[in-house]
């Protein structure tokens, strides 16, 4: 078993302090994006919202969430020491799984085989709409 990302939280609090972090970073990467599309002053002002700017935090965030990859062994002993709620996505039959645990305890998981780099982006993106969205 192995973790990659950094952002795991005991509080719903301590999630959206982290969020708000990477707003000026979110800022920045959508800023440098623009710039290297060659958007002119009228063009940058139509097109880059708020929404936008959210949407790149948002990524950001999510990207950075601490994931467990594991084989379903060590999946399952996880889950049997975790005392709150996994919602689980994929096929019982494959070997391998990655899951995220928020806060309040809720966790989410998936199962996966070989492409184990879209299943930690996949994951990402189901706990930041499962667990964080309504947080942050």
């Amino acid at each position: 078993m192995h973790t990659v990302g950094t952002f795991t939280f005991e509080s719903a609090a301590d999630a959206r302090t982290e969020y708000e972090s990477v707003g000026p970073a979110a800022q920045t990467v959508v800023r440098e994006v623009v710039k290297a599309m060659e958007f002119d002053r009228e063009e940058y002002d139509e097109r880059v919202t708020s929404d936008v700017v959210e949407t790149a935090r948002d990524a950001l965030f999510a990207s950075l969430l601490e994931v467990r990859v594991g084989r379903r062994e060590e999946f399952a002993d996880w889950r049997d020491d975790y005392d709150g709620e996994v919602t689980m996505a994929g096929h019982e039959d494959v070997d391998r799984v990655v899951w995220h645990a928020g806060p309040d305890d809720e966790a989410v998981a998936a199962t996966f085989q070989n492409e184990e780099e879209a299943a930690i982006a996949t994951l990402r993106r189901q706990a930041f709409g499962r667990l964080y969205r309504d947080i942050v």
